[in-house]
């Protein structure tokens, strides 16, 4: 399995789900983004590392160093699950292929079906498809 694959099918398990997963250029940096229902604390974060040290040594997954973080206030949306979660949310997305003349949107998730995102920017709706999207973050409640 992959690094990706033993995550997805170990982290939900222990009661989180695979927020995403960075690595440095040369690979020796392992950064693993979680989340669980009312956030993650820097306790989660331990019981995580501790869990996947051992668990990516026995995959034979080669790493320097294991970082285990929370996705923030401005958590990223990535997959379907992520925009029907946070639906009516405030975000900002970036698009691959401009709509309009523009890249950048902020709004409301309004829907999500067969792969297009209803967004509600200034009162109007816009239909995105997911495929367009570069970037999706949830805009942070201060």
């Amino acid at each position: 399995m992959d690094l990706h694959e033993v995550l997805e099918s170990t982290l939900p398990g222990l009661g989180y789900e695979l927020v995403d997963v960075e690595r440095s250029a040369r690979g020796k940096l392992l950064r693993v983004f979680i989340d669980k229902p009312g956030g993650v604390t820097v306790d989660d974060c331990m019981a995580v590392s501790n869990h996947l040290s051992r668990l990516l040594a026995v995959e034979g997954i080669d790493y320097d160093r294991l970082e285990i973080s929370s996705p923030g206030l401005d958590r990223p949306l990535k997959k379907a699950s992520d925009f029907i979660r946070f639906l009516g949310e405030p975000v900002k997305l970036k698009l691959r292929v401009a709509l309009q003349g523009q890249r950048n949107f902020a709004g409301i998730l309004r829907e999500i079906n067969d792969g297009v995102l209803k967004l509600e920017v200034e009162g109007k709706t816009l239909d995105l498809e997911l495929n367009n999207l570069e970037k999706a973050r949830l805009v942070p409640k201060l």
